[in-house]
């Protein structure tokens, strides 16, 4: 039943399919951690280009399990005011969780970036990548935010996906790539024969590993 080793293995096969956006100027390859980030970097060494995170937090209102918002790197911030009014929810009444949410995401910001450069999307072709899309509302917050940052084409990249999640993503990025997409799906753990966990330590290292491979290229 898999489909891939892992998920570097993964990327690889990815990087095969998009060719033609290798050593482009214009174009970031943007990780959304931390299942992302192993997938990505192999998309971003072998087509040299810059790889960076894209934090992306979907905040529930508890006991109900209502979406109440999204968060995004670089500020971006929405609240489904429709879905608080459907429910029944005070706006201010969930601003205890969104003050949560962002303290969260500020944290994981500094742990992946640290002192670096701000995130340059504005005017950019972006490639965003997560290790597989069971609904798609992850994706479809990030492309949502770097839409409003700026990007000047959004391209998403995935190995596998629920043929649902692929179409709803398709509807909204300027193209997706995406290499399977099974039914039944069951889980996006069931199409990799390694699906460990994505540590922090290795996140940084891939980050780091990526800038100075991409350094070495320009030298």
């Amino acid at each position: 039943m898999n489909s891939f080793l892992d998920r570097r293995e993964a990327g690889r096969t990815l990087a095969a399919r998009l060719g033609e956006y290798a050593k482009r100027p214009d174009v970031t390859v943007l990780a959304l951690p931390r299942g992302g980030l192993p997938v990505a970097y192999e998309i971003a060494r072998t087509l040299s280009l810059p790889l960076d995170v894209f934090l992306i937090r979907k905040v529930y209102q508890p006991g109900c399990n209502v979406l109440i918002g999204t968060l995004a790197s670089g500020g971006f911030e929405t609240v489904d005011t429709n879905a608080l009014a459907a429910h029944g929810i005070d706006r201010h009444g969930v601003e205890h969780e969104l003050a949560r949410a962002r303290q969260e995401l500020a944290e994981q910001e500094r742990l992946y970036r640290g002192n670096g450069p701000a995130l340059r999307i504005d005017g950019r072709t972006i490639i965003l990548v997560y290790d597989g899309m069971a609904t798609g509302e992850s994706m479809l917050g990030a492309i949502a935010a770097v839409r409003a940052m700026g990007a000047a084409h959004v391209i998403v990249a995935v190995p596998v996906a629920t043929p649902n999640a692929r179409a709803l993503v398709e509807r909204v990025a300027d193209a997706c790539v995406c290499l399977v997409t099974p039914e039944p799906f069951h889980r996006i753990g069931v199409w990799y024969d390694d699906f460990a966990p994505v540590s922090d330590t290795s996140v940084l290292f891939l980050l780091d590993s990526a800038a100075r491979g991409l350094r070495a290229a320009a030298a």
